[in-house]
């Protein structure tokens, strides 16, 4: 990376900001599911009329999906399956808060949002030049 006046249009380093923003803090909620379970998930699927099971998918991208988009590894396919999961979350928990606000007065499913619409970022445009895999399998 040169540093120069063109530093803060380099849109590679603009890629690896937005994937360790993205992945880094998803990766809170991987190990917090790692540590108590995904046993309240596993309960909403069950009442669904899901098997419990599927709810260890949500771990896995939460973790594994997370820590490839932090690394850059496999960046488009990591980034389509946490948008998939963040889809089913919105769909499963926040289905009536999407015209909602939140009592400070922002939308109130900004948070699952703030996760859906990076993962479709970097499944379009990929994980950039400091990802350890340029050339991914939707390339």
């Amino acid at each position: 990376m040169k540093w120069s006046k063109d530093f803060m249009r380099d849109q590679d380093f603009g890629l690896l900001v937005l994937r360790l923003s993205t992945g880094g803090l998803l990766l809170f909620h991987g190990f917090s599911k790692l540590i108590n379970g995904v046993g309240p998930i596993g309960e909403m699927l069950t009442a669904m009329g899901l098997p419990s099971f599927i709810a260890y998918g949500t771990l896995l991208v939460e973790l594994v999906a997370a820590m490839f988009i932090v690394f850059g590894l496999w960046t488009r396919a990591a980034a389509v399956a946490v948008a998939f999961n963040m889809v089913i979350a919105i769909l499963m928990v926040h289905v009536s808060q999407i015209f909602t606000l939140s009592p400070q007065g922002g939308w109130a499913i900004e948070l699952p949002m703030l996760y859906l619409l990076p993962a479709l970022a970097l499944a379009f445009i990929g994980g950039g030049r400091y990802a350890i895999t340029r050339n991914d399998i939707f390339s």
